[in-house]
């Protein structure tokens, strides 16, 4: 399972669609998202003091767009997602993160 975290409010503008574009998708060319292991680092460095949270499970077996794991912050390797994310890939969606 890999997990992608973005605010409540931009989630809800995605819900009901068939597939989630996060922005960074035009600017970067793919989703950041995060190991379970990595979730609380990327909460605490780009998400702090942000209330409202939701955290997407996303099965890479059920992706469509290709899924990179590639070296990021502190040389640690992140999941990638090159493209759109399909809905049938969100198997869960929590708004306080557990594993």
């Amino acid at each position: 399972m890999i997990y992608h975290i973005l605010p409540t409010s931009e989630w809800n503008k995605w819900r009901n669609a068939e597939h989630y574009e996060h922005a960074s998708l035009k600017e970067e060319g793919f989703i950041h998202c995060s190991t379970a292991e990595q979730v609380e680092g990327v909460v605490d460095r780009y998400f702090k003091g942000v209330e409202d949270l939701v955290f997407l499970h996303i099965d890479p077996n059920l992706l469509e767009a290709e899924l990179k794991y590639e070296e990021s912050t502190g040389g640690e390797l992140y999941p990638h997602i090159y493209g759109t994310i399909n809905r049938k890939a969100i198997v869960k969606t929590e708004f306080e993160f557990e594993i």
